[in-house]
């Protein structure tokens, strides 16, 4: 049976319209999202330094179960601190070259002094206070051209878990520099930016849950703890989160 010709011409209009997603392709912002929109089935797609990234399928042990750690530790943390916003996968616009969806972040609202927020179609706009990304067939561009994308944006902090190497880089941005966090005696990262977030790195490369949750609800019985969770609720002169 031959096709319609109007039905043919209908088909080649759409692909026209919407090109597909093709890992290395170099694209702007905009392009980025109008072409990711029109492919519902992927679920993740960056663009990093204007080339589009589609990583590799997911491995258990070296991706969704570090990935499940973290996102349970920090939503853990953002379940009790005021103004406090965790998210999985989310996309987060930087600029017109720098589209990245990372694999956990954490920020700070709006209305509670934060810099980053969620925009009308429901992305995230402006640089997180915290990203996390765990690395395995991703680690050159993890420790690369992503950090040098997060650090320039005014990410405060850089969670790199580096699966195939089993150990985890905690990465603080001050004026444009970078430093290392170190673990104290006992294997513990503890965050700059948010007081009481701490990190048993040992129970966490050890795939110890119950551990890592024991050490930060410890943590957060500090003072410090508690003065950072009076300063988010204090009044703030800041534009309302817009709504989801």
């Amino acid at each position: 049976m031959t096709a319609n010709p109007r039905f043919k011409e209908q088909l080649r209009t759409s692909f026209r319209a919407t090109p597909p997603l093709e890992n290395g392709a170099r694209l702007t912002a905009g392009e980025f999202l109008r072409r990711h929109r029109g492919m519902p089935d992927v679920k993740k797609a960056e663009l990093i330094q204007g080339i589009v990234h589609m990583p590799s399928p997911v491995r258990f042990t070296h991706h969704s179960e570090p990935d499940n750690i973290v996102q349970t530790w920090l939503g853990t943390y953002s379940a009790y601190t005021p103004g406090v916003a965790v998210g999985g996968n989310a996309t987060v616009k930087l600029d017109i070259e720098n589209v990245p969806q990372p694999d956990v972040l954490m920020f700070i609202e709006p209305q509670h002094g934060g810099r980053a927020r969620v925009d009308e179609e429901d992305y995230l706009v402006g640089a997180p206070e915290l990203v996390v990304e765990i690395a395995a067939s991703t680690a050159s561009i993890d420790m690369h051209e992503k950090l040098r994308v997060y650090r320039r944006h005014g990410v405060r902090e850089y969670l790199v878990w580096l699966a195939e190497e089993d150990r985890i880089v905690w990465h603080q941005f001050v004026d444009g520099e970078t430093t290392e966090l170190r673990a104290d005696a006992r294997g513990r990262l503890a965050s700059r930016a948010f007081p009481g977030l701490v990190l048993d790195v040992r129970a966490a490369l050890a795939r110890d849950p119950g551990k890592v949750l024991a050490t930060l609800q410890s943590a957060m019985k500090s003072r410090a703890y508690r003065d950072f969770c009076t300063q988010l609720t204090a009044p703030k002169r800041a534009g309302k989160r817009s709504t989801r």
